[in-house]
């Protein structure tokens, strides 16, 4: 700094000029994720043009989609909690930015881990700013494959479970032997237009551009149920084939609510089962509870709700969203994110026949060693995961199947390591000046 103000005061001509230098700033054009788009959620309400029934439905569902479940019924307005479990409502997980969406900022599972006195410790890979995880074993104890959810809390302690004794699983020595993996909440919007899109529109659409797909590394193919071969299209490997199986699987895994589509307990130690099972079901002699005709039970409750859950609306355009559109198309972003695919003809009108703008090919596809979880599911590899659906990514917080990042640029990223069918397309990506890549940032945020 002397040696400079010397020069200064011996040029005393330039010294204004090269002041006036110093104090011009630095500008380095580089992309960066605009952050959640603000606004209206424009999401989490139903169709408009729905039938008085079908909107009775959807407000059925979603009333008993935001319950929070207890043990006996006791504590809350629904019973059934446990033995182990998650969370203990849907719309816990499912919260933001509306009822239905993915995980919210704060993360409910820190606080129910010890919530009418529960004894549960908060494992290692939650915390309070961090996205709703769900963990499953690579392996089981005796070195085989095992990929099932491993519920993170008990009710052992709770209030209304008395006698229940329960120890979590051992996440530090699963943390030890690299042996848990990670997944968060797939958003629900427009569920009902992606079960409604036919079988062969998916495979149509899989063929589509084969020459171009295979000059960039593409490949994919669809999911399909082990048992029947029948195609599958729901949850991070397209593992589940009807809105259905996956909200009574999702109601006994995480939560531990038996019900009619998945009626058994998955704990069986003694002293832990306190009602009779299946938990949530059709009583065909009306029940306790009052349920219209078209909802007699919470899953088909859920079934209603997500099936007639309107799609998330899209931001503002701008000339940068639409030249980073075109951008997202010409570097093959769109060959695995389809933008539109067709629904075939259904019984709702808001399903049928219409053009589903959901982003995703709902095909499973190699993502590499960066992102394989080592998990199989159907037809699935360990290293495969579907297309995700991009419609409302731009009022999502956390980003992966596993919420590793709130970070789109960084998002985009991890979809390049060894084996991965996106190499060739996020080096596109890569190789693109500043303001493009900016441009198709801006894009994925006015999803």
């Amino acid at each position: 700094m002397r040696s400079t103000f010397g020069v200064c005061l011996r040029l005393q001509v330039l010294c204004p000029l090269f002041i006036f230098v110093l104090a011009i700033p630095v500008t380095v054009m580089a992309q960066t994720d605009p952050g959640l788009r603000r606004g209206s959620a424009g999401a989490g309400n139903p169709f408009r043009n729905l039938t008085g029934g079908e909107l009775a439905a959807f407000s059925f569902g979603k009333d008993v989609f935001q319950e929070v479940d207890s043990v006996t019924g006791t504590l809350s307005a629904a019973g059934g909690l446990g033995p182990r479990f998650n969370l203990d409502s849907c719309s816990g997980c499912h919260a933001f930015p509306e009822v239905g969406g993915s995980a919210p900022a704060i993360n409910p599972q820190i606080a129910v881990a010890t919530k009418a006195g529960a004894k549960n410790a908060v494992p290692w890979f939650l915390s309070i700013s961090g996205p709703v995880r769900v963990a499953r074993f690579v392996r089981n104890a005796a070195g085989g494959p095992d990929g099932g959810v491993h519920d993170l809390f008990t009710i052992s302690g709770r209030s209304d479970a008395a006698g229940c004794n329960l120890t979590q699983p051992d996440f530090e020595a699963a943390r030890a032997a690299n042996n848990v993996v990670f997944r968060i909440p797939t958003p629900l919007f427009g569920a009902g237009l992606i079960e409604a899109i036919d079988d062969a529109a998916i495979v149509s659409n899989a063929a589509d551009n084969r020459e171009r797909k295979a000059a960039l590394g593409i490949s994919g193919h669809v999911n399909r149920n082990d048992n029947d071969g029948s195609l599958t299209r729901f949850g991070w490997k397209a593992q589940n084939k009807s809105l259905s199986i996956f909200a009574g699987e999702a109601y006994n895994v995480e939560q531990g609510v038996t019900n009619d589509i998945f009626p058994n307990e998955r704990e069986s130690t003694a002293g832990c089962r306190f009602n009779a099972t299946p938990e949530d079901h059709i009583d065909p002699n009306g029940g306790r509870r009052n349920r219209p005709a078209t909802t007699p039970s919470d899953v088909l409750g859920f079934v209603f709700f997500m099936r007639f859950l309107d799609a998330p609306a899209r931001g503002a355009s701008s000339t940068s969203v639409r030249n980073g559109e075109a951008t997202f198309k010409s570097v093959g972003c769109a060959l695995c994110h389809t933008p539109s695919l067709p629904t075939a003809s259904n019984m709702t009108d808001s399903l049928s026949r219409v053009d589903v703008d959901l982003f995703s090919d709902l095909l499973v596809h190699k993502m590499g060693s960066g992102l394989a979880d080592g998990i199989a599911q159907g037809f699935a590899s360990g290293d495969e995961f579907r297309t995700a659906p991009l419609w409302g990514l731009g009022q999502r917080i956390f980003y992966l199947h596993d919420g590793r990042t709130k970070d789109l640029a960084e998002a985009i990223s991890a979809h390049a390591s060894s084996g991965s069918e996106a190499n060739r397309v996020t080096s596109n990506y890569n190789s693109l000046p500043a303001q493009p890549k900016q441009d198709l940032l801006n894009f994925l945020r006015s999803l």
